[in-house]
């Protein structure tokens, strides 16, 4: 699993540097596989309603509850790939 915890690292470093910036919904999806890819489930509760940009990070990240990391991390790596290509 190492592998695939290096790989998952280089491909966030990656992702810092896109030809193009995606679209938000793209980055509140790629937001929240890292977040379950790197942290696991969940944590905290959910902002409130003022707080627009907090509330939408939580509810990507809770969007991939249960999602075992590795396979977050998987589709994160995944997902990136396509942007790229």
């Amino acid at each position: 699993m190492s592998n695939l915890q290096e790989l998952f690292e280089a491909t966030v470093e990656e992702s810092k540097n896109l030809s193009e910036r995606p679209d938000n919904l793209t980055l509140l999806k790629m937001y929240g596989l890292y977040k379950q890819g790197s942290k696991g489930d969940v944590e905290g509760e959910r902002p409130g309603m003022t707080d627009f940009v907090a509330r939408a990070k939580y509810d990507a990240w809770a969007a991939n509850k249960g999602t075992p990391q590795a396979q977050a991390q998987q589709q994160y790596i995944d997902l990136i790939a396509e942007l790229k290509s």
